[in-house]
């Protein structure tokens, strides 16, 4: 039996913390909140997007960075291995629009409650505000956590899951990142990821609060197509959010730090130019004696309506019998290219996740452990490994704790 110190009790150290302590290990969890799973507690809106459902191909496209680093993990503890870890726990859970995976019960609490309960089943000894301030190492080995109480605890093995510096309210501030750095590991850099973004234009303020469905964005750098989605977006009083906003900004957010970027949102991406003329003639035509800026009604929501009606370049008084072929095809265009300037990410505190971390070429992908120092492992968002929206990220807190908490003790009858 080797004693096991985890730091952070957030998803990835709940789950390598269950696995150590099944692998027959005296485990200690060492959390510096007064409660377990902060993060986990407001996932997926406080629903708690478990994981998600798609074939593994998907699961490693939606990964951004580093996929194949995972490819250990994600077949270690595979998505639907997830699914059946919880329900054993007594979790019934759900499969949603892409593939989503939630709690019947919608309540991110319930997972937490479910892990606790595990925890506490297998003789974890859990410590709430206990916040860990070092990593204690002899002979280059892992040997133990210095508390900020000055309290030592010896271990024949560190995990460190003490996430990264998204939502610093939660308790995520980089901690994990220091402790890597501390101990010889390189730290790439960290950026916020899923995150809203800022832009330029003026009527982003005017249509604040205005979610569209069933769009597709493209952002571009003036040169060339740097992604591509279709779904769910939303404006706010500085730009834009929402899912498919939330995506893009894990893949583009380096090349922003470095220039503005374009975003177009194709408004009516079911329909053709073609089709979209005549579905637009066919408006004009049932409102042929109104003006322009009632005769488009039916084509938009009412707050976007103003919007696109002003940068049309048709004055919104024209009688629609008056407008002309020409700019006509410039309306058609606006609503297939209604574009915008992307200037900057939103901060650590609005960011889901954080890209960067600890870099995965000085971490065994097998084992989760350092290549560095012996008997010190990394599991979940500590690592340079982020993934798109739709419960991927929690996978990979899952997949990498599992591995984690198998390989961190001597008895590996698990493995």
């Amino acid at each position: 039996m080797s004693k096991i110190a985890v730091a952070g009790g957030g998803a990835a150290g709940m789950i390598a913390a269950i696995f150590a302590a099944r692998a027959g290990n005296e485990v200690s969890l060492y959390e510096k909140n007064e409660k377990l799973g902060k993060k986990l507690f407001i996932t997926g809106k406080g629903r708690c997007n478990l994981t998600n459902a798609a074939d593994m191909e998907d699961l490693f496209a939606a990964v951004v960075s580093n996929p194949k680093f995972l490819y250990s993990s994600f077949y270690s503890f595979t998505n639907e291995q997830t699914v059946s870890f919880f329900e054993e726990l007594g979790l019934k859970t759900k499969i949603e629009r892409g593939g989503r995976v939630f709690p019947v019960s919608d309540h991110s609490s319930d997972v937490i409650r479910v892990l606790e309960r595990e925890l506490r089943r297998l003789g974890v000894r859990i410590e709430t505000n206990a916040e860990v301030k070092e990593i204690l190492l002899r002979n280059n080995t892992a040997a133990g956590l210095l508390l900020s109480s000055g309290r030592q605890e010896n271990a024949d093995a560190v995990i460190i899951a003490c996430g990264g510096v998204s939502y610093p309210s939660t308790g995520s501030t980089g901690d994990g990142c220091r402790f890597a750095k501390a101990c010889g590991h390189t730290v790439t850099p960290l950026l916020p990821a899923l995150v809203p973004m800022e832009v330029k234009e003026w009527y982003a303020k005017e249509l604040m609060g205005l979610s569209l469905r069933n769009i597709e964005i493209t952002v571009t750098d003036g040169k060339k197509k740097l992604y591509r989605e279709f779904g769910e977006m939303l404006f706010t009083h500085y730009g834009v959010s929402g899912p498919v906003i939330l995506s893009a900004s894990s893949v583009i957010g380096k090349r922003l730090q470095d220039k503005e970027l374009t975003l177009h949102i194709d408004l009516k991406p079911a329909l053709t130019e073609e089709q979209l003329d005549k579905r637009v003639l066919r408006e004009f035509e049932e409102n042929h004696n109104r003006q322009f800026k009632n005769a488009a009604a039916g084509l938009f929501p009412s707050k976007l309506r103003p919007v696109i009606v002003e940068l049309s370049g048709i004055p919104e008084e024209k009688k629609v019998n008056e407008i002309t072929k020409d700019e006509r095809k410039r309306f058609i265009s606006l609503i297939k290219d209604f574009s915008m300037t992307l200037t900057s990410l939103r901060g650590f505190n609005e960011a889901i996740i954080t890209k960067g971390g600890v870099s995965v070429k000085e971490v065994d992908p097998g084992t989760m452990e350092s290549r560095l120092v012996k008997g010190l492992y990394f599991a979940g968002e500590v690592l340079d490994l982020d993934a798109l929206t739709g419960g991927f990220n929690l996978q990979i807190a899952w997949s990498t704790g599992y591995l984690a908490g198998i390989h961190a003790g001597s008895d590996k009858s698990l493995v």
